[in-house]
């Protein structure tokens, strides 16, 4: 089976330092491009993070400091690696959890913007969680009938994550699932719309989900002392908050969205009403 696609999909899988959106970086990048027309790109490049590798991680992907220093930074690939994904659709596996925000937070350290508004994020993970409850080497034995080789490396794991996808629309075709308020439906068709959608586990404000909407579509704290609270109501109850966050470790996407929130908020507290 072929993905159906008004526009290109991205799926990528990056190696980095550590598992912290905030403070880690990239070791590797690796994307696979596919075109409406069935064309497929594949870019897999070494990255400088410009901080040490752990050697717990480096037992993990076997990338050490001495294999990347003489690669480019990020901040150098940065431009031609946004170009690459102008009007992409984005997917991969754990991507909308830790992939994606990870190289969104690496593009605002760069100075660009990367914009995910209008994409459709497909998380081949939560879809696979959803649906069988498992690991990447395990759904692409399970899916695919294969072993994965070079589990952890950037390439081959964005190749299988592609190919779990395309044998997860097979295996699903006309399948029923029942989510937890007992509403039956067949969500896993060839529709990168449907996909992300479906993929979801929260319905975050920010990429990493510690801003979520509530059933009312307010944004609500989704950690901490006031997670399920109004983002507006803990900001005007307790100011500090805000200045707490902006200050502390958390993504530079996450602060962004919570200054748009207070400036919205105070927008709001200074309207007139006639």
């Amino acid at each position: 089976m072929e993905l159906k696609l008004k526009r290109p999909i991205a799926f990528f899988d990056l190696e980095t330092t550590g598992i912290k959106v905030a403070t880690d970086r990239i070791v590797e990048i690796s994307i696979v491009k596919i075109h409406p027309d069935g064309k497929k790109e594949i870019k897999t490049r070494r990255v400088n993070p410009g901080i040490h590798i752990p050697a717990e991680t480096s037992a993990i992907h076997g990338i050490f400091d001495e294999d990347v220093k003489d690669e480019p930074t990020f901040k150098q690939l940065a431009n031609g690696l946004h170009q690459f994904l102008i009007n992409c659709d984005l997917a991969g596996y754990n991507s909308n959890r830790f992939d994606i925000p990870l190289i969104v937070e690496e593009f605002l350290r760069a100075d660009i913007d990367f914009d995910i508004e209008g994409r459709q994020l497909v998380d081949v993970q939560n879809i696979f969680h959803k649906m069988e409850q498992r690991t990447l080497v395990a759904a692409y034995k399970y899916y695919c009938g294969k072993s994965l080789e070079n589990a952890h490396s950037a390439e081959a794991d964005t190749l299988a994550t592609y190919e779990v996808l395309l044998a997860q629309l097979d295996r699903y075709k006309g399948v029923d699932f029942k989510d937890k308020a007992g509403n039956i439906s067949q969500p896993v068709v060839n529709d990168v719309k449907a996909l992300a959608k479906f993929s979801q586990v929260n319905r975050n404000v920010d990429l990493i989900g510690f801003i979520i909407y509530n059933d009312k579509d307010q944004e609500i704290i989704n950690f901490g002392k006031h997670k399920g609270k109004l983002v507006s109501e803990v900001f005007k109850k307790e100011s500090s908050y805000y200045d707490w966050m902006m200050k502390g470790d958390f993504p530079l996407s996450t602060k962004k969205v919570i200054t748009k929130l207070k400036l919205k908020s105070s927008n709001l507290g200074n309207m007139k009403l006639f």
